[in-house]
């Protein structure tokens, strides 16, 4: 890797960055059209060529190169599987700061997704920047200022560890990231680790932070996991807890069991929390996000009905392939989701999920997971 291909990243993402603040800053988003995303990410796939050894084996693999690339659609996409076994960086590996892995059972081999300063920095303004716009959608009415902090401020109230105990985890890095920056000061993380390390719903603390939400009529933004939710709603079933939160109170699930609680089909876990915590449909939002990825999907804004499915930010695509042909699917039928993310500047703009989606225009639908195969030509990428 030379100065100049650094140097060249650097710019990439120092632009990217300034971009996404203003995003963050203003709550406004401004979409990419094609012919400038197309741009940015040709550019960027010719410096990730050249900077990460790794997809530039994998690229030449499938036939493409900077020089025959013509379209931001013929970019080639790295499997989650690759990032178990090499390091998909454009950087040095002693400028290394944090690695993100893959949730899972104790027995699986990670994937792992390392960051420096510079791609923290990235990661923290995209995550923003989509964040706030699903969740902060809502003007806060002026004559119920003061159920907020005088700073405008919601409390925001986790139901994962805090980010210091499971460094390892991106989902509690972009809690700990927004709570900085959009939360009320007494905004918290209540889960907990068990011996074996697995995440555990601090009940009491929960029902603590509710009853002073309550007390208080202020309202507060719910986030966790669907399994955290789900021993919620047993708790609640349990001891027959019903509550009617303040108006503005808000909850993000993102998805994900992993053998840690029952699985409910996603309508009936939102209807069951909806009821449970007196918070209107349209105030719960899934987020999809991963490991592998700086940016994240979310369900709908708040406020907003549900239904269309999730959307990245603009400054991604997806695309939605077929497991047969490799060709894109048309809206409405089913495919493996790939991911095209310029805020990926330091690894691979390039992914593909292990998931399986319905493709809705710029959206997708969830149906479930690709079976458990190694792609084809992945022991390219330790060449």
């Amino acid at each position: 890797m030379t100065f100049t291909i650094t140097q060249s990243l650097t710019e990439f993402g120092v632009q990217l960055q300034a971009r996404l603040a203003r995003f963050s800053d203003s709550g406004e988003i401004t979409d990419l059209d094609e012919t400038a995303f197309d741009q940015m990410a040709r550019s960027l796939f010719g410096l990730q060529y050249q900077a990460n050894s790794a997809y530039r084996a994998w690229s030449d693999s499938r036939g493409v190169t900077p020089g025959s690339l013509r379209h931001w659609r013929q970019i080639p996409l790295v499997p989650t599987a690759a990032f178990k076994e090499v390091d998909l960086t454009c950087f040095d590996s002693s400028a290394s700061t944090r690695c993100f892995h893959s949730s899972g059972t104790t027995t699986q081999r990670p994937s792992r997704h390392w960051h420096h300063s510079e791609s923290l920095g990235l990661y923290r303004e995209s995550l923003a920047a989509w964040f706030r716009y699903h969740l902060f959608a809502e003007e806060e009415p002026s004559d119920e200022s003061s159920r907020w902090e005088s700073d405008g401020r919601i409390a925001i109230i986790s139901l994962t560890p805090p980010a210091e105990a499971v460094p390892h985890s991106s989902l509690a890095y972009m809690i700990a990231t927004v709570m900085e920056r959009f939360g009320a000061s007494d905004s918290l993380s209540i889960g907990t680790l068990d011996s074996l390390g697995n995440w555990v719903l601090d009940t009491d603390r929960l029902l603590f932070a509710l009853r002073r939400s309550l007390c208080s009529n202020r309202p507060i933004l719910l986030v966790g996991t669907a399994f955290n939710f789900v021993h919620f709603l047993d708790l609640a079933e349990e001891r027959n807890l019903r509550y009617r939160l303040a108006v503005g109170s808000r909850l993000m699930e993102t998805g994900g069991y992993k053998g840690r609680s029952r699985v409910l089909d996603p309508e009936i876990l939102h209807s069951e929390l909806s009821r449970r915590l007196g918070i209107p449909r349209t105030h719960v939002i899934t987020e999809y996000g991963m490991c592998e990825l700086s940016s994240q999907a979310y369900s709908h804004r708040v406020g907003e009905a549900s239904g269309a499915g999730n959307q990245f930010p603009p400054w991604t695509r997806i695309r939605v392939l077929s497991p047969e042909t490799g060709a894109e699917v048309q809206d409405g039928e089913i495919g493996v989701l790939g991911v095209l993310d310029l805020a990926n500047t330091w690894s691979v703009l390039g992914v593909q999920t292990g998931d399986l989606a319905i493709r809705n225009g710029t959206r997708f639908r969830l149906v479930g997971r690709v079976p458990q195969t190694e792609p084809r030509g992945c022991s390219l990428l330790t060449a």
